[in-house]
């Protein structure tokens, strides 16, 4: 009897744990997309999702099954088949479904990895912004390079309008990602990555940095938030007139490992200062090869000489050849 209420009390638990959790979708942002890339991953979860409970929830049933029917009772009606040890049918079962469920999840898996690229621009019929980010010791830099004007944990955008953000490192690499909005992609120094979004309603989403780098990863969190044009152009104008702007000295002492309290905004940023970033570190491997190719001695010089004429040598006599080639 006790054993019975046990599994009773089991089964009324699990019953009540899916009933509490069956709301709980909009709690789960990635589940709550508001963007078209954002709508287009959570299909692909919820496919992906699918083919698998085909074989998990028979599996799952069959182990219950299995294990109640072929327990130990003194009155068990299970057969006694010691000999038993192969089924054809079943082995065409338990192989062929899965195979076909992997080649399915392939086939939607390349087709949304082509879909979703990153760098691919999203249709639309206007013009995307562009913001420049860096992700520092432990903060978030966005760079507006066509309104001139920069903000710290904050991003602000047109809602409907596609959105192309470049993005780069200037400490540990990290993650950058809006989870309503698309998937996730890493800043790395010495590299300009791109990421194509857009957000089809006005709204404020979580922003954050999904690598660890550092005691205060944790931090890195930013707002992003989509308005209409409208309110986009007043909130630039705005920053315009009211803040400071960042200077390369202010870049530098933002960029020191440290947090911020709150948003910050700029009315003007230093030109150039984004490919800086990137190109600040790509340099120190080209000064490292051409420092090596600087390193010749006079031994290889004159090797390099001789290189010379044995190659010039080797034309003519090519061309000799071709020469009397010709003539027969």
């Amino acid at each position: 009897m006790a054993a019975r209420l046990r599994r009773i009390a089991a089964v009324l638990s699990l019953v009540a744990m899916a009933a509490l959790t069956a709301g709980c979708s909009d709690k789960i942002v990635v589940l709550n997309p508001k963007g078209e890339v954002g709508k287009q991953q959570l299909d692909l979860i919820v496919i992906s999702t699918l083919l698998c409970l085909i074989v998990i929830v028979p599996v799952l049933i069959m182990t219950f099954v299995i294990v109640w029917r072929y327990r130990q009772k003194s009155n068990s009606k299970a057969k006694y088949r010691p000999e038993w040890e192969h089924n054809s049918k079943l082995e065409a079962i338990w192989w062929g479904i899965p195979i076909v469920i992997i080649a399915i999840l392939g086939i939607v898996t390349v087709r949304y990895t082509h879909i979703l690229e990153p760098s691919k621009p999203l249709a639309s019929d206007k013009e995307p912004i562009v913001i420049q980010v860096t992700s520092l010791d432990w903060k978030w830099l966005f760079q507006y390079p066509d309104q001139k004007i920069a903000t710290v944990n904050y991003v602000q955008f047109p809602a409907n309008v596609p959105v192309r953000f470049e993005l780069t490192a200037d400490a540990p690499m990290n993650s950058f990602w809006i989870p309503q909005l698309g998937g996730q992609i890493y800043t790395m120094s010495g590299m300009a990555m791109k990421l194509n979004l857009i957000a089809d309603e006005p709204g404020e989403y979580m922003g954050m940095g999904a690598n660890f780098s550092g005691k205060d990863f944790a931090k890195m969190q930013f707002t992003a938030k989509a308005t209409s044009q409208e309110e986009f152009d007043a909130w630039v104008k705005d920053v315009k007139r009211a803040t400071p702007k960042l200077t390369d000295e202010g870049y530098e002492q933002l960029a020191k490992p440290g947090t911020v309290m709150g948003p910050m905004e700029f009315s003007d940023i230093p030109d150039g200062l984004f490919d800086r970033i990137v190109n600040k570190y790509g340099a120190s491997h080209a000064g490292h090869s051409q420092s090596g190719d600087k390193s010749e001695g006079p031994e290889n010089s004159e090797h390099s000489e001789h290189d010379d004429m044995d190659m010039e040598m080797d034309q003519s006599t090519s061309e000799q050849t071709h020469e009397s080639a010709h003539q027969h």
